[in-house]
């Protein structure tokens, strides 16, 4: 019996199964697909963009640098991917994405507005294709241990309260804990009986590529039309199309040539004409989410547990997010140390998170549906976007810099996404995460916290220190999916650390002879 199975290879089960690995637990993935490869996850149709966010957690796991390699993003000259670039604050974005069509500019995004953020490897986001995602978590999967099964899929499922039971029609997987991260239309989340509340689509949606015979009558990028929108991208005949019809599109059948010129049409405005059609799907703006993310032993992450169109390009990051969360508080409960409640915490934390992210694409339908109200809010949106607050504003959410976990306490930077804390020794907060353990950062010059950190040195790495820019922080207790679990300005209170310590790792060992790290 594993201790986990996880339905699903894709970059959320393959990162979860890595979290879960690296924490020493015996992990079984199952995957439908008999095969790893597909024209949908390689370049063009499988592009997609990781979060500043995202690349962080990949950072922190040592696994930056063959991720930049495998998406062909070359290395800074004369310096390797896990230094910070050049200066001593951060610099403004490249890139800042859009909403609902209407491009940032990153020239207008007020880097001194974002908080507590840092010059690093991970300040900026990834152009990447699900292809080397996945290529990398798998490789990093095999290295753990993990055994990957492609080819199975899952169709009956039965839990009690010692463990969960999967079952392919032929063979039978046993385990303490199941986690389903087989996608929008999860058959875990069916077979347990998770409740998937939400809103109906407004729009069809259509991605394909395409040999287009008339390309110059198709704009380059995004374009807002009286009846929706159409995407022009980089590659040769990649599109995207948005109609909005409610989602009437029968998706159970794959849109032929015919329908998708025709759709073109109708929201270009225009008489282009599609050759030949090699790949095409269909999508909608359908936004639902699990009511819970646990129920007994089978939990979910990822798509199973929320799905919503893919304006704002979050889908792949709000996964990996819940895996990152997710992996480090169920290991600890399949050990026996997580303090009561630890595992109830992930539906509490990433939830709300969903939540949000689900708003943030039904605002953006809101705003291009085709009548005179949304396009009148769309002028709006255009006036907030030219200005600096307004870019910063939506960077900050596309971005994750202004995600924030409601963990209770009063220091601002509790529940949000670590900074790129530096010692004056080189040693980077991203180094010290690499072993899937917490971390406390004691940067204060007396280290009070160097004794009581020792009873949790088997779950929380000490390191001490000045910092080369500590944020005015004296001391920062970061748990091992990168979120501050506790901080404080100057000189740190003992008691309150132990505190901190206890409600996330749980009780101190009762040995106090570990040696630090």
């Amino acid at each position: 019996m594993h201790d986990v199975v996880i339905v699903g290879a894709g970059p959320v089960g393959l990162f979860l199964a890595c979290e879960l690995a690296l924490a020493g637990c015996s992990v079984l993935v199952l995957e439908r697909e008999p095969e790893p490869r597909s024209p949908w996850k390689a370049h063009p149709l499988g592009m997609r963009g990781l979060s500043a966010a995202s690349v962080e957690a990949f950072d922190r796991r040592g696994m930056l640098p063959p991720l930049l390699t495998a998406s062909g993003v070359p290395a800074r000259s004369g310096d390797d991917a896990t230094s910070p670039p050049p200066g001593d604050k951060p610099s403004r974005p490249r890139s800042a994405g859009h909403f609902a069509g209407m491009t940032l500019d990153p020239a207008m995004v007020d880097v001194a507005a974002l908080p507590f953020r840092l010059p690093g490897p991970a300040a900026e986001g990834v152009l990447t294709t699900l292809e080397a995602v996945e290529t990398v978590l798998s490789e990093r999967a095999y290295e753990l241990g993990v055994e990957i099964r492609r080819g199975v899929a899952v169709t009956t499922l039965t839990q009690d309260d010692d463990r969960a039971l999967l079952g392919d029609g032929e063979h039978e997987y046993a385990a303490r804990w199941v986690v389903g991260c087989d996608g929008g239309r999860s058959t875990v989340r069916g077979l347990a009986g998770f409740e998937f509340a939400g809103t109906e689509p407004q729009f069809t949606g259509y991605v394909m590529l395409a040999d287009v015979a008339d390309p110059g009558k198709l704009r380059p990028g995004f374009n807002l039309t009286p009846t929706g929108m159409y995407l022009r991208m980089p590659a040769a005949g990649h599109l995207g199309v948005m109609e909005f019809d409610e989602g009437a599109f029968d998706r159970s059948r794959r849109p032929d040539r015919e329908h998708l010129q025709a759709v073109l049409r109708r929201v270009s405005g225009t008489d282009v004409t599609l050759d030949e059609v090699r790949f095409a799907a269909s999508f909608t703006d359908r936004a639902r989410q699990a009511t819970t993310y646990r129920r007994g032993r089978v939990l979910l992450a990822g798509d199973a547990a929320h799905v919503h169109s893919p304006l704002g390009a979050q889908g792949l990051n709000l996964g990996l997010g819940d895996a990152l969360n997710l992996g480090w508080k169920l290991a600890a409960t399949v050990h026996g140390h997580a303090p009561d409640g630890l595992l109830d915490t992930y539906t509490r934390e990433r939830r709300p998170i969903g939540a949000s992210v689900l708003d943030w694409t039904r605002a953006q339908t809101a705003v291009m549906k085709p009548d005179p109200h949304a396009q009148a809010i769309q002028a709006v949106v255009r006036d907030l976007l030219a200005t600096r607050d307004g870019t910063t504003y939506v960077f900050g959410r596309l971005s994750g810099a202004s995600a924030r976990h409601d963990l209770g306490g009063e220091h601002p930077l509790i529940g949000r996404n670590a900074p790129g804390l530096r010692l004056e020794d080189g040693t980077r907060l991203g180094d010290l995460l690499r072993d899937g353990r917490g971390v406390a950062l004691d940067l204060s010059a007396d280290r009070p916290l160097r004794r009581t950190a020792t009873g949790w040195a088997s779950r929380i790495r000490y390191a001490s220190g000045p910092a080369r820019d500590d944020l005015g922080l004296g001391a920062v207790l970061v748990r091992p999916d990168g979120v501050v679990a506790w901080a404080a300005d100057g000189v740190p209170d003992r008691e309150a650390f132990e505190r901190a310590a206890g409600r996330w790792f749980g009780l101190p060992s009762s040995s106090k002879s570990q040696e630090l790290v």
